[in-house]
Protein backbone atom coordinates (compact mmCIF):
# COMPACT_ATOMS: atom_id res chain seq x y z
CA UNK A 1 0.00 0.00 0.00
CA UNK A 2 1.52 3.38 -1.01
CA UNK A 3 2.26 5.83 1.78
CA UNK A 4 -0.31 8.63 2.21
CA UNK A 5 0.50 11.82 0.36
CA UNK A 6 0.09 15.38 1.63
CA UNK A 7 -3.17 16.34 -0.08
CA UNK A 8 -3.11 19.86 1.38
CA UNK A 9 0.32 20.55 -0.10
CA UNK A 10 -0.77 19.14 -3.45
CA UNK A 11 -3.87 21.36 -3.38
CA UNK A 12 -1.67 24.41 -2.80
CA UNK A 13 0.53 23.46 -5.76
CA UNK A 14 -2.55 22.96 -7.93
CA UNK A 15 -3.85 26.41 -6.97
CA UNK A 16 -0.62 28.01 -8.12
CA UNK A 17 -0.59 25.92 -11.30
CA UNK A 18 -4.06 27.17 -12.24
CA UNK A 19 -3.19 30.83 -11.71
CA UNK A 20 -4.42 31.44 -8.17
CA UNK A 21 -2.61 33.28 -5.41
CA UNK A 22 -3.44 30.91 -2.52
CA UNK A 23 -1.63 32.95 0.14
CA UNK A 24 -2.80 36.37 1.27
CA UNK A 25 -0.27 39.18 0.73
CA UNK A 26 1.09 40.97 3.82
CA UNK A 27 -0.79 44.17 2.96
CA UNK A 28 -4.13 42.32 3.03
CA UNK A 29 -3.35 40.67 6.35
CA UNK A 30 -2.23 44.01 7.78
CA UNK A 31 -5.58 45.56 6.82
CA UNK A 32 -7.43 42.85 8.70
CA UNK A 33 -5.14 43.07 11.72
CA UNK A 34 -5.90 46.79 12.00
CA UNK A 35 -9.67 46.21 12.16
CA UNK A 36 -11.20 46.53 15.61
CA UNK A 37 -14.70 45.32 14.86
CA UNK A 38 -17.46 45.35 12.32
CA UNK A 39 -18.27 48.51 10.41
CA UNK A 40 -20.86 50.77 11.97
CA UNK A 41 -24.16 50.74 10.03
CA UNK A 42 -24.58 53.77 7.81
CA UNK A 43 -27.18 56.39 8.66
CA UNK A 44 -30.64 55.77 7.28
CA UNK A 45 -30.50 51.97 7.15
CA UNK A 46 -33.45 49.99 8.49
CA UNK A 47 -33.16 48.38 11.89
CA UNK A 48 -34.49 44.82 11.44
CA UNK A 49 -32.72 43.21 14.38
CA UNK A 50 -35.99 42.36 16.12
CA UNK A 51 -37.01 39.92 13.36
CA UNK A 52 -36.42 36.20 13.81
CA UNK A 53 -33.55 35.83 11.34
CA UNK A 54 -31.81 32.46 10.99
CA UNK A 55 -29.26 30.86 8.70
CA UNK A 56 -29.03 27.36 7.20
CA UNK A 57 -25.75 26.13 5.75
CA UNK A 58 -23.39 23.16 5.81
CA UNK A 59 -22.54 22.02 9.36
CA UNK A 60 -18.90 23.08 9.00
CA UNK A 61 -19.59 26.44 7.31
CA UNK A 62 -18.32 29.50 9.12
CA UNK A 63 -18.49 32.07 6.30
CA UNK A 64 -22.18 32.86 6.55
CA UNK A 65 -23.33 35.10 3.71
CA UNK A 66 -27.09 34.78 4.05
CA UNK A 67 -29.88 34.88 6.66
CA UNK A 68 -33.61 34.56 6.08
CA UNK A 69 -36.93 35.50 7.63
CA UNK A 70 -40.53 35.33 6.38
CA UNK A 71 -43.81 37.00 7.33
CA UNK A 72 -47.34 35.79 6.66
CA UNK A 73 -49.36 38.68 5.23
CA UNK A 74 -53.12 39.13 5.87
CA UNK A 75 -54.05 38.36 2.26
CA UNK A 76 -52.25 34.99 2.30
CA UNK A 77 -49.05 36.18 0.65
CA UNK A 78 -45.67 35.41 2.21
CA UNK A 79 -43.10 38.18 2.46
CA UNK A 80 -39.58 36.79 2.31
CA UNK A 81 -36.51 38.78 3.32
CA UNK A 82 -33.02 37.51 2.54
CA UNK A 83 -30.23 39.34 4.36
CA UNK A 84 -26.83 39.38 2.67
CA UNK A 85 -23.58 40.19 4.48
CA UNK A 86 -22.43 43.75 3.71
CA UNK A 87 -18.87 42.69 2.87
CA UNK A 88 -18.13 45.95 1.04
CA UNK A 89 -18.36 47.82 4.36
CA UNK A 90 -15.03 46.27 5.43
CA UNK A 91 -13.55 45.44 2.01
CA UNK A 92 -13.74 48.73 0.09
CA UNK A 93 -12.88 48.91 -3.60
CA UNK A 94 -9.16 49.29 -4.16
CA UNK A 95 -8.10 47.93 -0.77
CA UNK A 96 -5.44 45.23 -0.59
CA UNK A 97 -8.06 42.60 0.24
CA UNK A 98 -10.23 43.77 -2.64
CA UNK A 99 -7.31 43.56 -5.06
CA UNK A 100 -6.44 40.06 -3.92
CA UNK A 101 -10.08 38.96 -4.12
CA UNK A 102 -10.32 40.50 -7.58
CA UNK A 103 -7.48 38.31 -8.79
CA UNK A 104 -8.75 35.01 -7.36
CA UNK A 105 -12.47 35.96 -7.57
CA UNK A 106 -13.69 32.90 -5.64
CA UNK A 107 -13.14 30.65 -2.67
CA UNK A 108 -11.89 27.23 -3.70
CA UNK A 109 -13.11 24.13 -1.86
CA UNK A 110 -10.71 21.20 -2.07
CA UNK A 111 -12.29 18.93 0.53
CA UNK A 112 -9.18 18.55 2.66
CA UNK A 113 -8.58 22.31 2.66
CA UNK A 114 -10.40 25.50 1.68
CA UNK A 115 -8.71 28.50 0.10
CA UNK A 116 -11.00 31.42 1.05
CA UNK A 117 -11.35 34.49 -1.15
CA UNK A 118 -10.99 36.71 1.92
CA UNK A 119 -8.91 36.21 5.08
CA UNK A 120 -10.73 34.08 7.62
CA UNK A 121 -11.01 36.83 10.22
CA UNK A 122 -13.13 38.67 7.66
CA UNK A 123 -15.07 35.86 6.00
CA UNK A 124 -15.77 33.82 9.15
CA UNK A 125 -16.05 36.65 11.66
CA UNK A 126 -16.24 40.34 10.84
CA UNK A 127 -18.21 40.00 7.58
CA UNK A 128 -20.01 36.76 8.47
CA UNK A 129 -23.64 36.78 9.62
CA UNK A 130 -22.80 34.77 12.70
CA UNK A 131 -25.31 33.82 15.36
CA UNK A 132 -25.85 36.35 18.11
CA UNK A 133 -24.26 39.42 16.51
CA UNK A 134 -25.58 42.53 14.78
CA UNK A 135 -24.47 42.90 11.18
CA UNK A 136 -24.82 45.46 8.41
CA UNK A 137 -26.66 43.73 5.57
CA UNK A 138 -28.24 44.13 2.18
CA UNK A 139 -31.83 42.88 2.37
CA UNK A 140 -33.51 41.50 -0.73
CA UNK A 141 -37.26 41.33 -0.23
CA UNK A 142 -39.92 39.64 -2.36
CA UNK A 143 -43.60 38.87 -1.75
CA UNK A 144 -44.72 35.37 -2.79
CA UNK A 145 -48.35 34.88 -3.83
CA UNK A 146 -50.20 31.60 -3.09
CA UNK A 147 -49.57 30.46 -6.69
CA UNK A 148 -45.81 30.97 -6.33
CA UNK A 149 -45.56 34.12 -8.43
CA UNK A 150 -43.80 37.16 -7.01
CA UNK A 151 -46.04 40.18 -6.51
CA UNK A 152 -43.44 42.76 -5.50
CA UNK A 153 -39.71 43.16 -4.94
CA UNK A 154 -37.44 45.55 -3.07
CA UNK A 155 -33.76 45.86 -2.09
CA UNK A 156 -32.42 48.02 0.75
CA UNK A 157 -29.79 48.31 3.47
CA UNK A 158 -30.51 47.15 7.01
CA UNK A 159 -29.07 45.86 10.27
CA UNK A 160 -29.85 42.19 10.98
CA UNK A 161 -29.25 39.79 13.86
CA UNK A 162 -28.93 36.04 13.27
CA UNK A 163 -30.81 34.32 16.11
CA UNK A 164 -30.01 30.73 15.09
CA UNK A 165 -27.23 29.22 12.99
CA UNK A 166 -28.69 25.97 11.63
CA UNK A 167 -27.51 23.27 9.23
CA UNK A 168 -28.93 21.47 6.20
CA UNK A 169 -28.95 17.85 7.45
CA UNK A 170 -30.79 18.41 10.71
CA UNK A 171 -33.26 21.04 9.45
CA UNK A 172 -33.94 19.05 6.28
CA UNK A 173 -34.66 15.85 8.19
CA UNK A 174 -37.01 17.74 10.53
CA UNK A 175 -38.90 19.48 7.73
CA UNK A 176 -39.34 16.15 5.97
CA UNK A 177 -40.55 14.42 9.14
CA UNK A 178 -37.55 12.09 9.15
CA UNK A 179 -35.82 13.39 12.25
CA UNK A 180 -36.31 15.43 15.43
CA UNK A 181 -36.16 19.18 15.49
CA UNK A 182 -32.63 20.51 16.00
CA UNK A 183 -32.09 21.66 19.59
CA UNK A 184 -32.33 25.38 18.78
CA UNK A 185 -35.54 24.77 16.82
CA UNK A 186 -37.07 22.50 19.45
CA UNK A 187 -36.48 25.19 22.08
CA UNK A 188 -38.47 27.86 20.19
CA UNK A 189 -42.05 27.49 19.00
CA UNK A 190 -41.66 30.81 17.16
CA UNK A 191 -38.63 29.51 15.24
CA UNK A 192 -40.49 26.31 14.36
CA UNK A 193 -43.36 28.35 12.94
CA UNK A 194 -40.91 30.62 11.13
CA UNK A 195 -39.07 27.76 9.41
CA UNK A 196 -42.31 26.08 8.36
CA UNK A 197 -43.43 29.38 6.81
CA UNK A 198 -40.12 29.74 5.00
CA UNK A 199 -40.44 26.18 3.73
CA UNK A 200 -43.97 26.88 2.52
CA UNK A 201 -42.83 29.96 0.62
CA UNK A 202 -39.86 28.13 -0.87
CA UNK A 203 -41.98 25.24 -2.10
CA UNK A 204 -44.39 27.69 -3.76
CA UNK A 205 -41.46 29.36 -5.52
CA UNK A 206 -40.07 25.98 -6.58
CA UNK A 207 -43.38 24.83 -8.05
CA UNK A 208 -43.72 28.04 -10.05
CA UNK A 209 -40.13 27.84 -11.28
CA UNK A 210 -40.67 24.33 -12.56
CA UNK A 211 -43.85 25.40 -14.34
CA UNK A 212 -41.70 28.03 -16.08
CA UNK A 213 -39.23 25.34 -17.16
CA UNK A 214 -36.51 25.45 -14.48
CA UNK A 215 -34.48 22.26 -14.35
CA UNK A 216 -34.59 20.08 -11.25
CA UNK A 217 -31.07 18.68 -11.04
CA UNK A 218 -29.32 16.68 -8.34
CA UNK A 219 -25.62 16.18 -8.98
CA UNK A 220 -23.10 14.32 -6.88
CA UNK A 221 -19.98 15.98 -5.49
CA UNK A 222 -17.84 13.70 -3.39
CA UNK A 223 -16.06 15.12 -0.35
CA UNK A 224 -13.04 13.22 0.97
CA UNK A 225 -13.02 12.05 4.57
CA UNK A 226 -9.51 11.77 5.98
CA UNK A 227 -7.94 10.51 9.18
CA UNK A 228 -4.29 10.97 10.11
CA UNK A 229 -3.57 12.31 6.65
CA UNK A 230 -5.10 9.32 4.84
CA UNK A 231 -8.36 9.37 2.87
CA UNK A 232 -10.76 6.83 4.34
CA UNK A 233 -13.93 7.52 2.35
CA UNK A 234 -15.71 9.76 -0.15
CA UNK A 235 -19.02 11.16 1.09
CA UNK A 236 -21.94 12.78 -0.69
CA UNK A 237 -24.26 15.43 0.70
CA UNK A 238 -27.81 14.66 -0.44
CA UNK A 239 -30.31 17.39 -1.18
CA UNK A 240 -33.29 17.84 1.14
CA UNK A 241 -36.02 20.36 1.98
CA UNK A 242 -33.53 22.63 3.74
CA UNK A 243 -31.14 22.79 0.78
CA UNK A 244 -34.14 23.42 -1.47
CA UNK A 245 -35.34 26.22 0.81
CA UNK A 246 -32.04 28.08 0.58
CA UNK A 247 -31.71 27.39 -3.14
CA UNK A 248 -35.20 28.73 -3.88
CA UNK A 249 -34.66 31.86 -1.81
CA UNK A 250 -31.22 32.40 -3.35
CA UNK A 251 -32.55 32.15 -6.91
CA UNK A 252 -35.40 34.56 -6.20
CA UNK A 253 -33.02 36.95 -4.44
CA UNK A 254 -30.56 36.94 -7.34
CA UNK A 255 -33.37 37.48 -9.84
CA UNK A 256 -34.74 40.33 -7.72
CA UNK A 257 -31.31 41.98 -7.57
CA UNK A 258 -30.85 41.73 -11.34
CA UNK A 259 -34.28 43.22 -12.00
CA UNK A 260 -33.69 45.99 -9.45
CA UNK A 261 -30.42 47.06 -11.07
CA UNK A 262 -32.00 46.92 -14.52
CA UNK A 263 -35.04 48.96 -13.42
CA UNK A 264 -32.80 51.66 -11.98
CA UNK A 265 -30.63 51.98 -15.06
CA UNK A 266 -27.53 50.24 -13.75
CA UNK A 267 -25.28 47.97 -15.78
CA UNK A 268 -24.48 44.72 -14.03
CA UNK A 269 -22.60 41.45 -14.20
CA UNK A 270 -25.08 38.77 -15.16
CA UNK A 271 -24.81 35.03 -14.66
CA UNK A 272 -25.57 33.33 -17.98
CA UNK A 273 -26.07 29.68 -18.89
CA UNK A 274 -26.48 29.41 -22.64
CA UNK A 275 -28.68 27.02 -24.59
CA UNK A 276 -26.92 23.62 -24.57
CA UNK A 277 -24.70 23.05 -27.61
CA UNK A 278 -25.01 19.27 -27.18
CA UNK A 279 -28.78 19.21 -26.99
CA UNK A 280 -28.75 16.34 -29.49
CA UNK A 281 -26.98 14.14 -26.95
CA UNK A 282 -29.53 15.07 -24.25
CA UNK A 283 -32.25 14.03 -26.71
CA UNK A 284 -30.43 10.73 -27.33
CA UNK A 285 -30.17 9.99 -23.60
CA UNK A 286 -33.90 10.64 -23.21
CA UNK A 287 -34.59 8.23 -26.06
CA UNK A 288 -32.68 5.43 -24.31
CA UNK A 289 -35.09 5.92 -21.40
CA UNK A 290 -38.15 5.76 -23.63
CA UNK A 291 -38.79 9.52 -23.67
CA UNK A 292 -38.91 12.02 -26.53
CA UNK A 293 -37.54 15.56 -26.36
CA UNK A 294 -37.99 18.17 -29.09
CA UNK A 295 -35.18 18.65 -31.61
CA UNK A 296 -34.87 22.32 -30.62
CA UNK A 297 -33.65 23.08 -27.06
CA UNK A 298 -36.63 23.50 -24.74
CA UNK A 299 -36.08 24.00 -21.01
CA UNK A 300 -39.73 23.25 -20.22
CA UNK A 301 -39.65 19.90 -21.98
CA UNK A 302 -36.34 19.01 -20.34
CA UNK A 303 -37.70 20.03 -16.93
CA UNK A 304 -40.74 17.77 -17.36
CA UNK A 305 -38.52 14.87 -18.46
CA UNK A 306 -36.23 15.27 -15.44
CA UNK A 307 -39.15 15.50 -13.01
CA UNK A 308 -40.56 12.28 -14.45
CA UNK A 309 -37.23 10.48 -14.17
CA UNK A 310 -36.74 11.61 -10.57
CA UNK A 311 -39.94 9.77 -9.65
CA UNK A 312 -39.36 6.77 -11.90
CA UNK A 313 -35.75 6.08 -10.91
CA UNK A 314 -34.61 8.16 -7.91
CA UNK A 315 -31.51 6.02 -7.30
CA UNK A 316 -30.01 6.86 -10.70
CA UNK A 317 -31.36 10.40 -10.97
CA UNK A 318 -28.08 11.99 -9.80
CA UNK A 319 -26.30 10.18 -12.64
CA UNK A 320 -28.80 11.51 -15.17
CA UNK A 321 -28.48 14.99 -13.68
CA UNK A 322 -24.70 14.84 -13.97
CA UNK A 323 -24.97 13.94 -17.66
CA UNK A 324 -27.32 16.86 -18.33
CA UNK A 325 -25.08 19.28 -16.41
CA UNK A 326 -22.03 18.17 -18.40
CA UNK A 327 -23.86 18.53 -21.69
CA UNK A 328 -25.29 21.95 -20.81
CA UNK A 329 -21.85 23.37 -20.18
CA UNK A 330 -20.69 25.84 -17.52
CA UNK A 331 -22.17 29.22 -16.73
CA UNK A 332 -20.31 32.42 -17.53
CA UNK A 333 -20.31 36.02 -16.30
CA UNK A 334 -21.09 38.78 -18.77
CA UNK A 335 -21.65 42.53 -18.76
CA UNK A 336 -25.27 43.49 -19.34
CA UNK A 337 -26.35 47.07 -19.93
CA UNK A 338 -29.88 48.24 -19.08
CA UNK A 339 -32.28 47.84 -21.96
CA UNK A 340 -30.10 45.40 -23.89
CA UNK A 341 -31.40 41.86 -24.52
CA UNK A 342 -29.58 39.24 -22.47
CA UNK A 343 -29.10 35.51 -22.92
CA UNK A 344 -30.59 34.56 -19.56
CA UNK A 345 -30.08 31.36 -17.58
CA UNK A 346 -31.28 28.25 -19.45
CA UNK A 347 -31.12 25.95 -16.42
CA UNK A 348 -33.16 28.26 -14.19
CA UNK A 349 -35.48 29.37 -17.01
CA UNK A 350 -35.06 33.03 -16.05
CA UNK A 351 -34.08 36.02 -18.15
CA UNK A 352 -32.70 38.21 -15.36
CA UNK A 353 -30.10 36.63 -13.13
CA UNK A 354 -27.03 37.86 -11.29
CA UNK A 355 -24.93 36.63 -8.40
CA UNK A 356 -25.44 38.62 -5.20
CA UNK A 357 -25.96 36.25 -2.27
CA UNK A 358 -22.38 35.11 -1.48
CA UNK A 359 -20.07 38.16 -1.29
CA UNK A 360 -17.71 36.44 1.16
CA UNK A 361 -17.09 33.67 -1.36
CA UNK A 362 -17.54 35.19 -4.85
CA UNK A 363 -16.14 38.44 -6.18
CA UNK A 364 -19.00 38.95 -8.65
CA UNK A 365 -21.39 39.17 -5.69
CA UNK A 366 -19.21 41.81 -4.02
CA UNK A 367 -19.25 43.86 -7.24
CA UNK A 368 -23.04 43.55 -7.42
CA UNK A 369 -23.22 44.80 -3.84
CA UNK A 370 -21.24 47.91 -4.71
CA UNK A 371 -23.42 48.62 -7.74
CA UNK A 372 -26.50 48.39 -5.53
CA UNK A 373 -25.09 50.60 -2.77
CA UNK A 374 -24.17 53.29 -5.31
CA UNK A 375 -27.77 53.27 -6.55
CA UNK A 376 -29.17 53.56 -3.03
CA UNK A 377 -26.82 56.46 -2.27
CA UNK A 378 -27.71 58.25 -5.48
CA UNK A 379 -24.02 58.27 -6.42
CA UNK A 380 -22.39 57.66 -9.77
CA UNK A 381 -22.04 53.99 -10.80
CA UNK A 382 -19.43 52.12 -8.79
CA UNK A 383 -17.86 50.82 -12.05
CA UNK A 384 -17.96 51.78 -15.70
CA UNK A 385 -19.01 49.25 -18.33
CA UNK A 386 -15.48 48.52 -19.54
CA UNK A 387 -14.35 47.67 -16.02
CA UNK A 388 -17.42 45.49 -15.41
CA UNK A 389 -16.68 43.58 -18.62
CA UNK A 390 -13.09 42.96 -17.50
CA UNK A 391 -14.24 41.79 -14.07
CA UNK A 392 -16.81 39.45 -15.66
CA UNK A 393 -14.11 37.88 -17.83
CA UNK A 394 -11.78 37.42 -14.85
CA UNK A 395 -14.56 35.85 -12.77
CA UNK A 396 -15.35 33.37 -15.56
CA UNK A 397 -11.68 32.51 -16.06
CA UNK A 398 -11.02 31.90 -12.38
CA UNK A 399 -14.25 30.00 -11.85
CA UNK A 400 -13.17 27.63 -14.63
CA UNK A 401 -9.79 27.35 -12.91
CA UNK A 402 -11.43 26.65 -9.54
CA UNK A 403 -13.39 23.77 -11.05
CA UNK A 404 -10.13 22.31 -12.36
CA UNK A 405 -8.47 22.63 -8.96
CA UNK A 406 -11.42 21.11 -7.11
CA UNK A 407 -11.72 18.30 -9.66
CA UNK A 408 -8.01 17.51 -9.41
CA UNK A 409 -8.14 17.51 -5.61
CA UNK A 410 -11.10 15.12 -5.67
CA UNK A 411 -9.16 12.86 -8.05
CA UNK A 412 -6.09 12.93 -5.81
CA UNK A 413 -8.22 11.94 -2.84
CA UNK A 414 -9.96 9.22 -4.86
CA UNK A 415 -6.63 7.91 -6.15
CA UNK A 416 -5.34 7.62 -2.59
CA UNK A 417 -8.53 5.87 -1.49
CA UNK A 418 -8.46 3.38 -4.40
CA UNK A 419 -4.72 2.74 -4.43
CA UNK A 420 -5.18 -0.71 -2.89
CA UNK A 421 -8.04 -1.80 -5.16
CA UNK A 422 -6.30 -2.10 -8.54
CA UNK A 423 -7.83 -4.97 -10.49
CA UNK A 424 -11.36 -4.56 -9.10
CA UNK A 425 -14.38 -3.77 -11.30
CA UNK A 426 -16.83 -0.93 -10.70
CA UNK A 427 -20.19 0.19 -12.07
CA UNK A 428 -19.79 3.68 -13.51
CA UNK A 429 -21.33 6.42 -15.63
CA UNK A 430 -19.56 8.25 -18.45
CA UNK A 431 -19.16 11.92 -17.44
CA UNK A 432 -17.03 13.19 -20.32
CA UNK A 433 -16.11 12.18 -23.85
CA UNK A 434 -13.98 14.38 -26.07
CA UNK A 435 -10.52 15.17 -27.40
CA UNK A 436 -9.05 15.17 -23.89
CA UNK A 437 -10.29 11.66 -23.21
CA UNK A 438 -13.20 9.66 -21.88
CA UNK A 439 -14.01 9.97 -18.18
CA UNK A 440 -16.24 8.00 -15.86
CA UNK A 441 -17.46 8.31 -12.29
CA UNK A 442 -17.84 5.12 -10.33
CA UNK A 443 -21.04 4.68 -8.34
CA UNK A 444 -19.49 3.38 -5.11
CA UNK A 445 -17.27 5.07 -4.14
CA UNK A 446 -18.08 8.18 -6.23
CA UNK A 447 -14.62 8.50 -7.81
CA UNK A 448 -13.82 10.00 -11.22
CA UNK A 449 -11.13 8.72 -13.56
CA UNK A 450 -10.10 8.24 -17.19
CA UNK A 451 -10.82 5.22 -19.36
CA UNK A 452 -7.45 4.44 -20.95
CA UNK A 453 -8.47 1.26 -22.78
CA UNK A 454 -11.71 0.22 -24.48
CA UNK A 455 -13.27 3.69 -24.45
CA UNK A 456 -14.29 3.64 -28.11
CA UNK A 457 -17.98 4.36 -28.59
CA UNK A 458 -18.58 5.65 -25.08
CA UNK A 459 -20.51 8.89 -24.65
CA UNK A 460 -21.77 11.04 -21.80
CA UNK A 461 -24.53 9.33 -19.87
CA UNK A 462 -23.64 5.75 -20.78
CA UNK A 463 -23.66 3.26 -17.90
CA UNK A 464 -20.63 0.99 -18.02
CA UNK A 465 -18.58 -1.47 -15.97
CA UNK A 466 -14.89 -0.64 -15.78
CA UNK A 467 -11.81 -2.19 -14.19
CA UNK A 468 -9.35 -0.14 -12.15
CA UNK A 469 -5.92 -0.60 -13.76
CA UNK A 470 -3.76 2.07 -12.10
CA UNK A 471 -3.70 4.99 -9.66
CA UNK A 472 -1.28 7.86 -9.12
CA UNK A 473 -2.38 9.90 -6.08
CA UNK A 474 0.30 12.57 -6.52
CA UNK A 475 -0.95 13.38 -10.02
CA UNK A 476 -4.60 12.62 -9.34
CA UNK A 477 -4.73 9.82 -11.92
CA UNK A 478 -7.32 7.06 -11.65
CA UNK A 479 -7.17 4.87 -14.76
CA UNK A 480 -9.83 2.41 -15.87
CA UNK A 481 -10.21 -0.08 -18.71
CA UNK A 482 -13.45 -1.28 -20.28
Amino acid sequence: MPAPIDLKALAHLEMVREGFEPDFPPQALAEVAAMHGTAAPAAGVRDLRALLWSSIDNPESRDLDQVEVAEQLPNGDIKVMVGIADVDSLVPAGSANDQHAGRNTTSVYCGVITFPMLPERLSTDLTSLNEGVDRASIVIEFVVAPDGTIRSRDVYRAVTHNTAQLDYPSVGAWLEGKGPAPAKVAASAALQQQLHLQDEGAQLLRKQRHLAGALELETIEATPVSQDGKVTDLTIRPQNRATQLIEDFMISANTTMAMHLEAHGSSSIRRVVKVPERWDRIVAIAQTLGETLPAIPDSGALSAFLAKRRVADPDHFPDLSLSVVKLMGPGIYVLERPGEPGEGHFGLAVHDYTHSTAPNRRYADLITQRLLKALIAGAKPAYDDATLAQIATQCTTMEDASRKVERTCRKQAAAQLLAGRVGESFDAIVTGAGPKGTFVRTIRPPAEGMVVRGQQGMDVGDKVTVKLVDTNPARGFVDFAK
